[in-house]
């Protein structure tokens, strides 16, 4: 494991301390956590990126095509 020291506000670490504290976690576990998640995010943004960067309306449409004209189920009715 690698060691980071950074500077926040005073008022940003208050925070995300309660934080840490009320989900029961150390305070530096609950900062890799938030990375993980900000990184995980930024990743699937440039991965659906790249998918839409591939797609191709025509397939798409011809690929709905197929699926039949039905009434939706009850429980998949909003």
């Amino acid at each position: 494991m690698s060691t980071l020291s950074l500077h926040i506000p005073n008022s940003l670490y208050e925070q995300v301390k309660a934080l840490a504290d009320k989900e029961g976690i150390p305070f530096d576990e609950f900062v890799a956590m938030a990375l993980v998640e900000k990184v995980a995010t930024l990743e699937t943004a440039g991965y659906l990126a790249e998918r839409a960067r591939r797609g191709n309306r025509e397939k798409l449409l011809t690929v709905l095509a197929k699926a039949p004209d039905v009434e939706l189920e009850e429980y998949d009715r909003l």
